[in-house]
């Protein structure tokens, strides 16, 4: 009999609970770390002598791909029309955000951003930013007919919020344990000075950053979190502060009030030793960031934490940071507008600021959402959908290029399932693929952090817009 076999419930749920405790413990995590502990398992570790980051710009809600990057040669523009005449852009309104890649597109195709996104159409002319076409959530890949006839593996619930965030964030449906920039963690947090700063994420809890041993780690838009009161005194007593560190630090009693102290402690050391970094961080006030743009506060924050990693000893660091509002049923016309005016100026600022820190090359940001919507208007906005066009930007990027294939624009096309719902033609496993491997993740190590990158030619896992 195996010695699991020879343990009581009781025990096992013991020797479950150390192993995880210990994790956190190593990791120094307490209040403001935010995990999921279903996960726990091995990952092969890694080193780096360089520095490298990458932040997930989430876009909750599903964005509307079609009034973000408008279809612009004549035929498409027309079919684009044609779907929604009512919600959809003038073509004169387009003419200041055309964008000209480097590489044209066949058959003539072409397109234009948002009007309200002209700092992001700069960057592409810079050949810093490159446009990901039709990228959206699958197990395997997936042609019109197979979808029809339900002959390969589809994601779990399409078109539902939360299922579809967390297949985007983690190629499981909600519930899942880990996601793909935390297993991405895994790999390189051994390497780090603090394992805990490997995972950071500054809008709350996101699966995204969950690794099966990194744990994420949260900061808010003014540094970490405090645990204790930041003015030194509890109830206008330092005394009585510190008897309160005390018990939360002093290691006796049962072994969970042990685990606890220690969890504590290390939590404690850890916001002290960030908090120090920060306050010595160069250009304090970091100014190329709009105010009133929630966005710009968090991408501020990943900026100030990416220019002190010598201080910390940090090699490898994947960020998550968000912005809501695109569940764009009504009002498209009055509000889409303006969240892609907020999105555009604060991935903007965020790298010219790398750009300013001399750490562009270095760090890359890529944009992530639910789904795609419709392309048909459903009045007043659109509907749930599926692929989108997403955005990587940074010095590495191979920008002013499109990667991926161009959707036939319409509805009941080849290429979606109905009302302008695109099937995906790059797996978010591919677009995941291409910015891991950037990293420094082997072709084995991306069957583990995706494990759905098998199912592809591996001659596509690398969609080429990173350098």
């Amino acid at each position: 009999m195996s010695m699991m076999q020879d343990q009581s419930p009781h025990d096992q749920s013991r020797r479950a609970f150390l192993k995880r405790s210990a994790l956190l413990g190593l990791a120094g995590t307490a209040t403001p770390f935010v995990s999921s502990l279903a996960a726990i398992g091995e990952a092969a570790a890694a080193t780096a002598s360089d520095y490298k980051a990458l932040v997930c710009v989430f876009l909750y809600g599903g964005n509307d791909y079609a009034n973000t990057l408008v279809p612009y040669d004549e035929a498409s523009f027309s079919a684009y029309r044609t779907a929604r005449a009512n919600i959809g852009y003038q073509r004169d309104a387009l003419a200041g955000t055309v964008l000209s890649p480097s590489v044209a597109l066949p058959d003539g195709r072409a397109y234009a951003l948002s009007p309200s996104m002209p700092e992001m159409s700069q960057l592409f002319a810079a050949g810093k930013m490159a446009v990901a076409l039709n990228v959206g959530t699958l197990v395997e890949p997936t042609s019109k007919s197979q979808y029809q006839r339900r002959s390969v593996q589809l994601p779990p619930k399409l078109f539902s919020h939360n299922d579809q965030q967390s297949f985007f964030q983690a190629s499981s449906p909600e519930g899942a344990g880990s996601g793909w920039g935390g297993r991405i963690g895994d790999v390189f947090q051994n390497g780090n000075g603090n394992a805990a700063l490997t995972c950071i994420n500054t809008s709350g809890n996101a699966v995204y950053l969950t690794g099966r041993n990194a744990i994420q780690y949260s900061v808010g838009t003014g540094g970490p979190i405090a645990l204790l009161n930041s003015s030194r005194t509890l109830y206008g007593s330092s005394s009585a502060l510190d008897t309160l560190r005390a018990l939360m630090t002093t290691e006796s009693g049962p072994v969970m009030a042990s685990e606890h102290a220690r969890i504590s402690k290390r939590a404690l050391d850890i916001q002290a030793q960030l908090s120090g970094a920060l306050a010595g961080a160069p250009a304090a006030n970091f100014p190329l960031f709009p105010s009133s743009n929630s966005l710009a506060d968090q991408l501020k924050m990943v900026a100030r934490m990416i220019s002190v990693n010598q201080t910390l000893g940090l090699k490898r660091q994947v960020f998550f940071v968000s912005m809501g509002g695109f569940d764009l049923h009504d009002n498209l016309v009055a509000q889409h507008p303006g969240l892609l005016a907020k999105l555009s100026a604060a991935m903007k600022a965020f790298y010219d600021t790398t750009a300013a820190l001399g750490l562009a090359n270095q760090v890359t940001s890529f944009t992530a959402s639910d789904f795609g919507r419709t392309l048909q208007s459903n009045d007043d906005g659109s509907d749930h959908g599926w692929g989108g066009m997403h955005f990587i930007v940074g010095g590495a990027v191979r920008g002013q290029r499109f990667y991926g294939k161009a959707p036939i624009v319409g509805t009941n096309t080849d290429d979606d399932v109905g009302q302008g719902r695109l099937i995906p033609t790059m797996s978010v496993d591919q677009y995941a693929a291409t910015l891991a491997s950037w990293f420094g993740i082997d072709s084995g190590g991306l069957r583990t952090v995706l494990p759905n990158i098998g199912n592809y030619d591996a001659s596509t896992w690398n969609q080429g817009f990173m350098g």
